[in-house]
């Protein structure tokens, strides 16, 4: 039986691939989701083999998903969207499939056999393995994006997001960096050197080894010794820079 979940903000296209499965018996559904962050909590706490994943949803569409979870778990994805011919062509060898909306009965079917035949080849051989092709795939898609617009971080057992906007400060902490945002803190596992490439340097700028700043959340700045400087923040943290990273803001104040 393959555990298979539906993941798209339209109801009119989660219940037309309901519909479209129900003919499969070894196909079941074990659950629906609306958004991005639905899918993510809801693909880690069940573990499907199968999600059909809508490309564009709210809080996080299906790239980033993808992204937020294969550090954990993959399943097989089937992407649904509604690009045109030309876009689809770009991921067509990676996902495993995808489905354009509005969804045609004859392609759904074609599309469950390629994934029966993708999932019964990967269990033989040695269990559920990861799709290295599409992670491939999402990095692609990342680094065209250029700057991220929110951060996943977990709490208990359960992801959420912070937008980074909404970030004041951030500094290392051992194997994880801490997002400063409203007096609370929240724990990302990655390091400042890799945050720091996914930030706008407009924006967000690097002033000690183990520091980054919002720019929009300086109170004030006042010159300390050597061509350092003590940075208050508007929610009353005192930042010390470095010598070394104190040139970009510098640049900055001239």
């Amino acid at each position: 039986m393959i555990r298979t979940m539906i993941m798209d903000d339209e109801p009119l296209a989660r219940e037309r691939i309901r519909t479209l499965l129900a003919d499969h018996h070894d196909i079941t559904v074990i659950g629906e989701c609306r958004d991005g962050q639905e899918a993510v909590n809801a693909i880690l706490a069940n573990r499907p083999d199968l999600i059909f994943l809508d490309v564009q949803m709210p809080e996080m569409d299906g790239f980033e998903v993808i992204q937020s979870i294969s550090d954990e778990y993959t399943p097989a994805t089937v992407f649904v969207t509604a690009f045109d011919e030309h876009a689809i062509r770009a991921f067509e060898v990676n996902a495993i499939d995808y489905l354009l909306k509005p969804i045609d009965a004859a392609r759904f079917e074609k599309t469950v056999l390629r994934v029966i035949t993708r999932l019964s080849s990967t269990n033989a051989q040695s269990g559920h393995e990861p799709d290295y092709q599409l992670f491939a795939f999402v990095e692609r898609l990342r680094a065209e994006r250029k700057y991220s617009t929110r951060f996943v971080v977990r709490t208990g057992s359960k992801l959420s997001f912070v937008r980074v906007s909404d970030v004041e400060w951030i500094d290392a902490a051992d194997n994880y960096v801490r997002l400063h945002v409203s007096g609370r803190e929240h724990f990302v596992r990655d390091t400042l050197k890799s945050v720091e490439t996914q930030l706008d340097p407009e924006i967000f700028v690097r002033v000690h080894r183990s520091l980054i700043i919002n720019l929009d959340c300086i109170e004030s700045v006042e010159p300390s010794f050597h061509g350092e400087y003590l940075v208050t923040m508007k929610d009353g943290a005192k930042l010390s820079t470095s010598r070394s990273y104190s040139e970009r803001l510098r640049e900055l104040l001239r």
